[in-house]
């Protein structure tokens, strides 16, 4: 494997079948696209550090799904589509600034240091309103998105959640963090 993020033939194929599983039982949110095609470039030797990136997604309770297609790249878009915020990526600031400021009681790590991890993107609030868009997700929990650079100058961030049949973005400090607040991200393949 050396420096590369790849994951052991088992676990590609373990990947492979739960999302082939879950695109069959989600067709709604991805109309018109076919998972033959979706299979064959997962599969693509150039895409292992995406499919480890799938996992890690995956791994922290994500479930991530399709939920649409870049013509223009010929790449499809993965969203985590889990019911609330992903649960292994809850009770954490929004950023490495958000932590360093903070005096105590600091968490683990930040979203967007995980999501780099990861490599994935935290959504925007366009593709987040896009997600419930294609069901009903955070109704108990909370997500952080990518915050506006304006917002995050002044020591703020976003995040969203749906709660009355209806999306709300809020906004916090930066170094706050929430058993209920995790982050979704996005991926394109």
């Amino acid at each position: 494997m050396g420096n590369k993020k790849e994951l052991p033939a088992a676990e590609r194929e373990e990947l492979i079948s739960t999302l082939e599983a879950r695109f069959a039982q989600n067709l709604n949110r991805h109309s018109g696209l076919e998972w033959a095609g979706l299979q064959a470039k997962l599969e693509l030797p150039a895409n292992a550090e995406k499919l480890w990136s799938l996992s890690e997604m995956e791994s922290t309770g994500g479930e991530p799904d399709v939920v649409g297609f870049d013509p223009a790249t010929g790449e499809y878009i993965f969203y985590d589509c889990s019911a609330e915020s992903p649960k292994g990526r809850r009770s954490i600031c929004y950023d490495r600034a958000g932590l360093e400021s903070r005096k105590e009681h600091k968490p683990e790590t930040t979203a967007m240091d995980m999501a780099a991890s990861m490599g994935v993107e935290l959504l925007t609030e366009q593709q987040y309103r896009k997600l419930q868009e294609l069901g009903i997700f955070d109704t108990k929990t909370s997500s952080w998105v990518l915050t506006p650079s304006e917002i995050r100058k002044l020591s703020g961030a976003i995040f969203c959640d749906r709660r009355y049949n209806h999306v709300f973005v809020y906004h916090n400090g930066a170094d706050s963090y929430y058993a209920v607040r995790g982050f979704r991200a996005w991926l394109k393949v």
